[in-house]
């Protein structure tokens, strides 16, 4: 094991100050017990080392990982950064140092622990960024679309094609309130940047009819008969819903008694 298992990197937050950080634990040959983004509580007694990024670094690394491991680890490590996994930084770093030794076998570890961490995080963005394809909900404002989402994952670049592909000739904006930061689409240019305080308009008379219209239709459409709560939340996580049209008005009234039962039970 390198030395340095008693230092902390800390580093810009980007994708490249990350492969920055697994540069200088090679170059320097040693382990840090820790890599941190600028906002992350230190609450240690460790020393803290700025790792700067340098493009010419990150770019070596970079190709270094496909030649090593095969581009489907390339892809894996962009997914697991995106992640909201505790210390992915330094997951990602040992999964790193395992693929340069082992191979393009190292995805197939998964009776390694990182190995297995990083699956199972990758897969839970995964599937975030699937069930938001068919949660999110645009609103019109003034001819461009909006809507906003709260994912645990930094969900976004996984969006892009989906979308853009989706609505190639509007444009929209999808706003992710937890990390802060906003998909931008017009016409053949998708561009993600970071947003702070940002506010959605309050909507026209129009906008506000169609979602009513909306709301009326997906109660419409219900047979009562089958009415299963359960299964809804099943196959539409409730921490989704305040951010979908149908149950922006009054989320908690539209609950069953068995449903407010059940919330009542998981915050004893």
């Amino acid at each position: 094991m390198p030395d340095g298992t008693n230092l902390i990197y800390q580093y810009d937050g980007s994708f490249d100050g990350l492969l920055c950080c697994v540069f200088e634990s090679y170059l320097k040959k040693e382990f840090p017990a820790d890599i941190l983004p600028p906002d992350a509580p230190q609450a240690t007694l460790f020393p803290v080392r700025e790792i700067e990024t340098d493009s010419e670094k990150a770019r070596r690394v970079l190709v270094s990982i496909p030649k090593k491991m095969g581009g489907e680890a390339l892809d894996f490590v962009r997914r697991a950064f995106l992640t909201c996994a505790p210390q992915k930084e330094r997951n990602i770093l040992l999964f790193l140092r395992l693929g340069y030794r082992v191979g393009p076998r190292v995805l197939d570890m998964l009776t390694n622990d990182t190995v297995d961490t990083l699956q199972k995080a990758v897969r839970h963005l995964n599937n975030e960024a699937h069930l938001l394809k068919g949660f999110l909900r645009f609103s019109d404002f003034n001819g461009a679309l909006a809507a906003e989402i709260e994912p645990k994952n930094s969900v976004l670049p996984l969006l892009v094609q989906h979308f853009c592909e989706r609505y190639p000739e509007e444009r929209f904006l999808i706003y992710d309130r937890t990390h802060a930061s906003a998909l931008i689409y017009q016409p053949y240019k998708p561009i993600i940047l970071p947003v702070e305080d940002f506010q959605m308009p309050e909507p026209d008379e129009e906008e506000r009819s169609f979602r009513e219209l909306w709301r009326l239709f997906y109660k419409t459409i219900e047979i009562e008969g089958r009415h299963n709560p359960r299964c809804r939340m099943s196959h539409m996580p409730k921490r989704y819903w305040k951010e979908m049209t149908e149950f922006a008005q009054g989320t908690k009234s539209q609950f069953t008694l068995e449903e407010r039962k059940r919330d009542s039970l998981r915050k004893l």
